[in-house]
């Protein structure tokens, strides 16, 4: 019964610190803070996370997981691998651009790893976690049909994913520049351009 009631205890500090952290971004905020938020002692929170470095870690792969689950929903509405490769971008795109907690924590993290170094580690861990489910999307549907990359496949979901988040902080700066709609057709259109017709 302990072990259950610590994983929610867990699970409460890591939605409380992602929507702390979306408010007042990293630099700002304490444990104090997120204990608060949550609705515990500083103590509770310093058991399961002894340094606001730990839990940042345990953000990252909450946002992650949130990210991956809705990205494959989005494959698995679509009965074609080219539908769905669109529903995904549509999705990859909507996560950032909507400003939801996890894409503001993520944002405001990457512009403080410029300076913070101990940042990059984790931010790191986060972006090869994502290339790696665009990859295994992109050899089990797109290569599937015959289509082979006219680049190396550990560039092409760097690529999609520069793409994604560079437009989105141009996004989160200009509201009204980027058409969600436009942003997806030219990803799809960029990304389809750098496969061939394979010889099978």
């Amino acid at each position: 019964m302990g072990y259950k009631k610590s994983e929610i205890s867990q699970a409460q500090i890591v939605e409380a610190a992602i929507r702390v952290l979306a408010r007042q971004g990293y630099a700002r905020t304490s444990l104090l803070d997120i204990a608060r938020e949550a609705g515990m002692s500083k103590g509770a929170v310093h058991y399961h996370y002894p340094t606001k470095e730990a839990l940042l870690q345990v953000v990252l792969e909450s946002a992650t997981d949130k990210v991956q689950e809705q990205t494959i929903a989005a494959w698995q509405t679509e009965a074609t691998p080219f539908g769905s490769l669109r529903k995904s971008l549509e999705t990859l795109w909507e996560v950032r651009a909507a400003r939801t907690p996890e894409a503001l924590v993520v944002a405001d993290l990457l512009a403080l790893s410029l300076t913070d170094e101990s940042l990059r580690p984790q931010l790191a861990d986060y972006y090869r976690l994502a290339a790696q489910q665009i990859r295994e999307y992109l050899d089990s549907h797109l290569v599937a049909l015959g289509l082979e990359p006219k680049i190396p496949m550990e560039i092409l979901p760097r690529m999609v994913i520069g793409l994604l988040d560079g437009l989105v902080m141009q996004a989160f700066v200009e509201p009204d520049a980027l058409k969600p709609e436009d942003v997806v057709k030219a990803i799809e259109t960029l990304a389809m351009g750098l496969f061939a017709p394979g010889n099978r």
